[in-house]
């Protein structure tokens, strides 16, 4: 693709940078024998700066939670800006039909492949984050990886206990990619087994429609009245309930259990779990009727 279609066409340019960084990387790896691909073809969408969405994270998770105009002008302090000015790139990384095929049949603990996505699957997305926002501020365009920014950092919710001054799943939400479901996961068109990533850029892309008012809107749990809940039987410390997530329970089990599983039996460090993203209806897709 031609460099000046940055201008012309952003938002299938910024698409392209994105899908041809994923495809093409070898950087994209579970760095395992075989040389597998950590994700398959990905998904890419886009949300205003001046979204009445980052307001609402905002006033719902605490003071302390970005809007992309302020992680934004805490990078570029002598930059000029107003909200409408600023696009939020969000992307999806799917696992792969091999990583997922293995993880269906764990119960307890983490398979290979996907500790091996968790771990450097998600050091590539960060190589991602950095591509995408190098590829903008080449062009023009000034850009920050809210993930990557040494401002970044877990906080105190009043209302959901540990929180992050910017959230991957609710960008990717704004940009009309997905919403949550009972586990607290994402679920995408291509499913809930993934990662997600944003980059905050001073450019104008048309936003991604929503095609959803609610934000459970692609959960059969919310929308069936509690037909589904398979989530729930898949999490081995009943970490998910019909009232919702344990973030606590859950990152006690991945810090204390899944850590020294990953260490002892797949000899590298890093944590993982993930086991409430497969053998569900939502795994790969959007439930069907939904």
């Amino acid at each position: 693709m031609k460099v000046d279609e940055s201008r012309a066409d952003p938002a299938s340019w910024i698409d392209f940078v994105v899908r041809d960084f994923v495809l093409h990387s070898p950087q994209n790896s579970l760095q395992n024998a075989e040389g597998e691909k950590a994700w398959a073809e990905p998904l890419v969408g886009f949300s205003r700066g001046d979204d009445p969405l980052y307001q609402e994270f905002k006033d719902h998770v605490g003071p302390f939670h970005w809007t992309p105009l302020e992680i934004f002008r805490l990078t570029f302090p002598e930059s000029p800006v107003t909200p409408d000015q600023l696009t939020v790139i969000s992307w999806i990384l799917p696992q792969t039909e091999a990583t997922k095929v293995d993880h269906r049949r764990e119960m307890a603990c983490t398979s290979e492949r996907w500790a091996r996505s968790r771990v450097f699957g998600e050091e590539f997305n960060n190589e991602l984050r950095r591509h995408v926002a190098f590829r903008l501020i080449k062009e023009g365009f000034p850009a920050v990886a809210p993930a990557l920014s040494p401002l970044w950092e877990m906080k105190q919710s009043e209302r959901f206990g540990r929180a992050c001054t910017w959230s991957e799943r609710h960008a990717a939400y704004a940009a009309g990619l997905g919403t949550f479901g009972l586990s607290d996961g994402l679920i995408t068109p291509k499913g809930k087994a993934m990662r997600c990533g944003s980059v905050v850029a001073r450019i104008q892309v048309p936003a991604t429609p929503r095609p959803y008012e609610d934000h459970h809107a692609h959960c059969l749990f919310f929308a069936q009245d509690g037909a589904c809940g398979k989530c729930i039987l898949r999490c081995p410390i009943g970490a998910i309930t019909e009232k919702g997530h344990d973030k606590v329970a859950c990152e006690k089990y991945l810090r204390e259990v899944m850590a020294e599983h990953v260490s002892s039996h797949f000899g590298f460090k890093g944590y993982a779990c993930g086991l409430c993203q497969v053998n569900v209806p939502c795994e790969s897709r959007i439930p069907a009727g939904l």
